[in-house]
């Protein structure tokens, strides 16, 4: 595979397209960001330059498949360059903020029993081009986009290099310019790409899937526990926030009848001790075939007033994307084939 031109910042795409004088490198940069996927169109450009590359990609990926939610969520099947697909999403809030949710990976490794996800096994990792991709065809399809969470397909952190990457590209002020604050990555807890994470200080957003602060329940329900303790899960969590002063977001998915006990809600209280968090409830998206169940909104309610009166910061996740499988723990693809293996419905 060819390097992305998506990929690549001002300087990198100057070496690799040995363009001369490298002011036209920032040039080609910033149409690249503008959506521009032709060199015939970067009219300010020579025409010689752009006739030498008018055979060269800009994007590597297509969308094959694209569905609405009657709520405004938007979900797209994006096409890869080896016929590897993936699924990405808008999501527009009640102040008309779009927040763009990218996938890391095709697939995923981390065996999470309650996401859709999960069954696909880990295919391969995304590049930086191919994450950056995502941005630009949501943008391009659905306007311009001011928050960027990384809760797609896969685990960002076993592809955090990349996922590093990706983020550099699309803060650059001559591409989107994307505030770092706006900018979430979620982890399952793999706590020494934690500390790795920490240690660039990148002033990013930071979230964890907790799920649950019972260290039995957690394992049963998510295998990375196994090798990432709570207590090692925490120690990794303390140094990041000593090293950023961020708060973390906790989000614990909601399951009636696994994780929603008064037991529950205090031995979370005793895990965020000593850290600044605010937990967000999600109650649990169905999946086809997977053996839970979506707790009533009496049970959500009641949990929640649980955490309040034990003082824990906590917000609810509003449903948003269900009726195109497009919400938290809904994603997935059947490979060589552009149908989702859940299917879209507007």
């Amino acid at each position: 595979m060819k390097p992305l031109l998506t990929g690549m910042l001002p300087d990198e795409l100057a070496v690799y397209l040995a363009m001369k004088p490298e002011f036209r490198a920032k040039q080609v940069f910033e149409w690249i960001h503008k959506g521009i996927t032709s060199f015939q169109e970067m009219t300010n450009l020579p025409q010689d330059l752009r006739e030498s590359l008018k055979d060269v990609p800009v994007l590597s990926s297509e969308i094959s498949k694209e569905a609405v939610s009657e709520d405004g969520t938007s979900k797209i099947t994006l096409k890869l360059y080896d016929g590897s697909f993936i699924e990405s999403v808008l999501l527009i809030d009640d102040t008309d903020r779009k927040t763009a949710c990218l996938s890391s990976q095709a697939g995923c490794a981390m065996g999470c029993t309650f996401c859709k996800t999960a069954t696909m096994g880990l295919l391969r990792n995304l590049t930086a081009g191919e994450i950056v991709e995502q941005f630009l065809h949501l943008q391009a399809k659905y306007g311009n986009i001011s928050n960027i969470v990384f809760m797609g397909m896969g685990e960002p952190m076993a592809n955090l290099d990349e996922v590093i990457k990706s983020i550099e590209i699309l803060h650059h002020p001559k591409g989107q310019n994307i505030g770092l604050r706006k900018i979430t990555i979620s982890t399952s807890g793999i706590t020494r790409k934690i500390r790795e994470l920490a240690n660039t200080e990148l002033p990013v957003r930071l979230a964890v899937s907790l799920i649950s602060a019972d260290e039995s329940v957690r394992e049963e329900l998510m295998p990375v526990a196994g090798k990432e303790p709570l207590k090692q899960l925490k120690e990794s969590l303390i140094y990041f926030q000593r090293k950023t002063k961020k708060r973390i977001t906790m989000e614990y998915v909601l399951m009636a009848g696994i994780n929603d006990r008064k037991e529950d809600a205090i031995k979370l209280r005793h895990f965020v001790d000593d850290l600044k968090v605010i937990v967000n409830i999600i109650p649990w998206n169905p999946v086809e075939d997977l053996p839970y169940q979506e707790p009533d909104e009496k049970t959500v309610n009641s949990f929640i007033t649980m955490l309040e009166d034990l003082s824990i910061p906590v917000t609810k996740r509003y449903l948003k994307g269900r009726s195109v499988n497009g919400a938290c723990g809904q994603l997935a693809v059947l490979q060589n084939s552009s149908d989702s293996s859940d299917t879209s419905r507007t």
